[in-house]
């Protein structure tokens, strides 16, 4: 007979059934039939519900589909992934139907011989509750959890709740397999506390997955459905009732269960999450039952993680905790790898290094020199002198040092960059002028740099501005890529900027020769290095004020590595350099890049010309070296110099232009004196004012009020450098 809809029809049946009291026990038959000339409203397909069905986590996945991490974003309970029927233990299964519902295979929702038998017990039996039994089907469970307001209220259904309820679950019979009522029922029953579903109740109480369910470990399961906050005591007794009532034959003790309910809901475990992404997790992963991906390499990002830990942790006495590691496919731009702390041993794990502001130390230099040959106002073989300087700022002296606080004399550009000097970083920034230099960091993608020229001043060449590791990394991979600047990608989402060229393919090969000359470097860093690798890389290493931040950063002809390390908290490391501290990190990741790959060559761009150099005095041995075309020399001829023993220039090392001395009033006239020093490669002689004052490498002048020009003579008187300063304060006049 086709089924009556409506819900007036519905509620009329309802009614006449239940009206009929104990009365309907001696009439089955028409209590079947208002059921069969009832209906329900439309309920939702399995497939709707398995697509509707939401977990509580939502996960990052590497670039092939791989979990990276979990993130729990609902936090009204725990629902792990929707598990199938075959990727469940099949003794779940078993039991469950075992206990809840024998004839599950023969009825269509409802048991009606369970439904009259339960009723008969229940009315003859009221009073003393010993023999209360109910005789809800899993299908009409499901139907609760389908349709809210079938669930009890107060602990209990009322008549016609349960009256829907039936209706429902012939419903669900009607529209889905046996299969897909077992499968759906299992992935949204609860079982314990926030556990919903039989994935969260398997990994948080057994700590695995429902697939490796044993005998034992499904009977507790199934015990816990008849009451989810049962102590472990009554759980126990549950289980150990279901396993008299199964007639179990695999030799299964009660005693086992007992103590299996007690230790497992006692200590519960906490569910086990992959999470070797944290903070792109917390950043990309907002609506559960989300899966995004990303463009990370797993096997990659777990290995950039194991390096970064096992060096941070040789490094454990020297007062260093933190450290970041990004790698970006020159190519695409595809971020493969993301570690934005070292969470075991970080007190601020959840800072993300990757973007996190740092001072760059000598990181920058390759632009500053970059530019510079850009505006072939350098080139690699130029000379710079790396000695003493001063130079006055509207705040004071800034008075540069080189790492390892020498002093190499002249130098070229080349040995200059390679090797990290200081002080003629300082001499092309005077050349390239501040404010150039910021537009240029800028151009690389380093929007840090908010301020205008005058605010950074000369400490911009020594890197005082704070940048981002990631920004900087693909900054360095505009070298690697000619010259030209692309955003990086981590989703699949589109690029937010085009391409820009910020150097010359010119420019861009010459800095990447010399970053990846390991004579050039040897001058401060020796040979043997970390920053020795198995194919062609270029790089850099840098060094914040104080010890506060260490990066290394460089790239092969396929990928950008970048890496810092230090303290989010900005304490001071304790004798960490650039080589000890990030390199060994950069070299182990770059080694593992290229450990099956055949790294391609380099390709010369045109208007590039290579030609034997030499140097008058031969500051450096004669060397090929690379020129855009126009810019050769075969010889590089110092303006002034003096050929001595060693071959060095003379020249006043102090005081520099524009010195400002200010006398102490406090001490005698007569105690007080000036120390004038130079850098001598022969005899020299020194005047002030034009008057002849002494002979020698150093010499004292009492300080005189005024302006004074002082001059540094050959053997033969004539002038090889002189300066202007200025002496202030009250003097003692002689005779006083």
């Amino acid at each position: 007979m086709a089924n009556l809809q409506g819900n007036t029809v519905r509620k009329a049946a309802r009614k006449a059934a239940f009206g009929l009291g104990a009365g309907a026990l001696l009439a089955p038959a028409l209590l079947f039939l208002i059921f069969l000339m009832s209906g329900y409203k439309t309920l939702p397909g399995y497939a709707e519900v398995r697509a509707g069905y939401l977990p509580s986590e939502a996960w990052l996945l590497d670039r092939n589909g791989e979990v990276l991490a979990e993130k729990r974003i609902d936090p009204r309970g725990r629902r792990l992934e929707w598990v199938g029927l075959d990727e469940l233990s099949p003794a779940i299964q078993e039991i469950l139907l075992a206990s809840e519902d024998k004839n599950f295979y023969e009825h269509s929702g409802v048991d009606w011989r369970a439904v009259f038998f339960s009723a008969w017990l229940n009315l003859w039996h009221f009073r003393d509750g010993r023999h209360h039994r109910g005789a809800s089907t899993v299908t009409m469970q499901l139907a609760s959890f389908l349709d809210p307001s079938l669930s009890p209220r107060r602990g209990s259904r009322s008549l016609f709740q349960k009256w829907d309820q039936m209706l429902a679950a012939r419903a669900i019979e009607q529209g889905w397999s046996k299969r897909e009522i077992i499968e759906a029922y299992l992935n949204l029953t609860p079982f314990r506390g926030e556990y919903t579903g039989i994935n969260a109740a398997s990994s948080g109480l057994f700590g695995k997955h429902p697939s490796a369910l044993n005998r034992a470990e499904s009977l507790l399961l199934v015990a816990l459905l008849k009451g989810t906050g049962a102590s472990p005591q009554v759980a126990g007794q549950r289980a150990c009732a279901i396993l008299a009532a199964s007639g179990d034959q695999t030799g299964l003790k009660c005693d086992e269960l007992k103590a299996l309910a007690i230790t497992t809901l006692a200590n519960t475990h906490s569910i086990a999450e992959v999470n070797i992404a944290p903070q792109l997790a917390q950043k990309l992963l907002e609506k559960p039952g989300t899966r995004v991906s990303t463009t990370l390499a797993i096997k990659l990002q777990r290995f950039a993680i194991q390096s970064l830990r096992e060096h941070l942790t040789e490094l454990a006495g020297r007062e260093v905790k933190d450290g970041a590691v990004v790698v970006i496919d020159n190519a695409s731009g595809e971020i493969l790898a993301y570690v934005g702390s070292n969470w075991n041993t970080s007190d601020s794990p959840a800072v993300d290094g990757v973007q996190a502001l740092r001072q760059a130390g000598s990181t920058l230099k390759p632009f500053l020199y970059g530019l510079a040959i850009e505006n072939r106002q350098l080139t690699a073989a130029s000379v710079l002198d790396d000695s003493p300087i001063q130079l006055a700022t509207p705040t004071g002296l800034y008075i540069p040092q080189d790492y390892d606080r020498d002093f190499k004399g002249p130098v070229t550009v080349r040995t200059a960059l390679a090797s990290s000097l200081n002080v003629p970083a300082v001499r092309a920034l005077g050349m390239v002028g501040v404010g150039r230099f910021v537009q240029k960091l800028r151009a690389a993608g380093l929007d840090s740099l908010t301020q205008d020229g005058d605010f950074y001043g000369f400490s911009l060449a020594l890197g005082s501005a704070d940048v981002r590791l990631l920004q900087l990394t693909n900054a360095y991979r505009a070298l690697a890529n000619g010259g030209v600047w692309s955003p990086v990608r981590l989703t699949a989402s589109v690029l937010p900027e085009k391409p820009r060229r910020i150097f010359s393919r010119q420019t861009a090969f010459i800095i990447a020769d010399i970053l990846s000359d390991s004579g050039a470097r040897a001058t401060t860093f020796g040979f043997g290095n970390p920053l020795e690798t198995r194919a062609w890389t270029a790089v850099k290493t840098g060094t914040s004020k104080d010890m506060r931040d260490n990066w290394c950063i460089g790239f092969s002809v396929r990928y950008t590595v970048g890496v810092w390390v230090g303290n989010f908290g900005g304490e001071p490391m304790r004798d960490v350099s650039g080589v000890s501290g990030a390199a060994p990190v950069w070299k182990d990741i770059m080694d593992y890049l290229h450990n099956n790959q055949k790294a391609p060559g380099r390709n010369v761009p045109p208007n590039l010309v290579e030609v034997q150099v030499t140097f008058v005095p031969e500051v450096e041995p004669p060397r090929r070296e690379w020129f855009i075309k126009g810019t050769e020399t075969r010889e590089i001829r110092l303006a002034s110099y003096l050929e001595g023993n060693k071959g060095s220039i003379s020249k006043i090392l102090y005081p520099a232009e524009g010195t400002i001395i200010a006398v102490d009033p406090d001490i005698p006239t007569d105690r007080q004196r000036v120390q004038f020093s130079a850098r001598s490669g022969n005899d020299v002689s020194w005047t002030i004012d034009g008057a002849s004052m002494g002979n020698g490498a150093t010499v004292w002048w009492p300080p005189k009020a005024g302006r004074h020009r002082l001059g540094l003579n050959d053997a033969q008187g004539n002038v090889i450098d002189s300066v202007s300063f200025e002496v202030r304060g009250e003097l003692e006049q002689p005779g006083k």
